[in-house]
């Protein structure tokens, strides 16, 4: 249904990657949402009601939540997909994070309430009465919670939304908090054992986790994750692809204003014999294709390294083979020589893993010392890097 809805609704569909089109995924999708959330609230609370199971009524409200997250999403990407202005140049993108932070913490109350009306039932338990019609209205809940986490988690992927992932993620931990219930309902009837109560905080700490896992994933982005590998790697694969005059990349940064709003920042290695006018002009021609192909805005710094000095490249590879030994996730970039009269500086730059064991200081140490047993004139001026990326 949600398929024949975009193909019908959203004009340009298939352009995901226009933040247009974005926001009539997010808008599309909360709107359905919040239709289904609603239907399933009300027949849930009848049936509640009318068996008198805390479980039942529980899961009832908890789609009456899901109805007010869905809200929230809706307007998180109606106010996403605002247009740039003098107070927020790089877009609004971010509050479509927002909304799924608010959403899954609307999924952690909703989880603690359930859990305290589910121990009160413990403690003072009621009857259930069964009916086929309240089994019926389960297993129709259960079905329609599984098709929203399936389109949700499908368009998810579609937009790289999070907090489309943070409602599939609710949708599927909702079908499985039902299924629980129906399972308590069958027991009590069949057996006249009532764990009513008891499924009710088992529905609870399913709700819970998956607000828990949905919050990390929508907090992420805002604390400054690690870009995405593939991203990268297409970065990379297009900057290196000028051979001819990009030599080789380093302190690549991936500055995220929310879906669709990537701004890229690197340093280009070039060679410093090389004509300047002739290279800033191949570094425009990446940064476009870099926007064009990716949809990300790009500046990029250029950084001449001497190639063609036969000292220099001997040296390079001695320190490529110093840090390997330490560790081959080690890397080296801005090598250079200064020669004076009486010593020759070493300068360059080691890139190191943020939970490598070896302090910066233990670091450099180790490569002055190696450097000077190949000549005690060598003196050495590292800089140590983490990645970004």
């Amino acid at each position: 249904m949600v398929s024949f809805l975009t193909k019908f609704l959203i004009k340009d569909y298939k352009n995901t990657a226009s933040p247009v089109v974005r926001q009539a995924y997010g808008v599309l999708c909360g709107a359905v949402g919040i239709a289904f959330n609603i239907l399933l609230f009300v027949g849930k609370f009848l049936a509640g009601f009318f068996s008198n199971s805390i479980a039942i009524t529980a899961d009832a409200f908890n789609n009456l939540s899901d109805a007010a997250s869905s809200v929230i999403t809706l307007v998180g990407f109606k106010m996403a997909g605002q247009k740039p202005d003098s107070g927020h140049p790089f877009g609004h993108g971010r509050i479509e994070y927002l909304s799924g932070a608010l959403v899954s913490i609307a999924i952690l109350v909703m989880a603690v309430e359930l859990i305290k009306s589910s121990i009160s039932k413990i403690l003072h338990p009621e009857e259930i009465t069964f009916s086929i019609l309240v089994v019926l209205i389960l297993l129709v809940s259960i079905a329609v919670k599984l098709y929203m986490s399936f389109y949700n988690t499908k368009i998810s992927k579609k937009i790289n939304s999070a907090a489309m992932k943070a409602t599939a993620t609710d949708s599927l931990s909702d079908s499985l908090a039902t299924t629980a219930v129906l399972v308590a309902t069958l027991i009590s009837h069949f057996t006249g054992i009532n764990i009513d109560g008891y499924c009710g905080i088992v529905v609870g700490l399913f709700i819970f986790y998956a607000g828990f896992s949905a919050i990390k994933d929508t907090i992420n982005p805002l604390l400054g994750q690690s870009p995405d590998p593939e991203f990268v790697k297409n970065v990379e694969e297009i900057v290196l692809s000028y051979d001819d005059t990009v030599l080789g990349l380093h302190d690549l940064i991936v500055h995220d204003y929310g879906p669709g709003r990537l701004m890229v920042s690197l340093h280009a290695e070039v060679p410093a014999s090389g004509d300047l006018l002739a290279l800033h002009d191949t570094i425009d021609n990446i940064e476009h294709e870099l926007r064009t192909t990716l949809q990300c805005e790009a500046v990029i710094h250029m950084d001449p390294i001497c190639n063609d000095d036969k000292e220099t490249q001997e040296l390079k590879e001695h320190a490529i083979g110093f840090i390997h030994k330490l560790s081959p996730n080690l890397s080296l970039h801005d090598f250079r020589l200064v020669k004076g009269p009486t010593h020759t500086n070493i300068i360059f730059d080691v890139v190191v893993p943020y939970d490598f064991t070896y302090s910066d200081t233990e670091i450099r140490e180790y490569i002055a010392t190696a450097f000077s047993t190949l000549n005690p004139n060598y003196y050495t001026v590292i800089e140590v890097d983490k990645s970004y990326c």
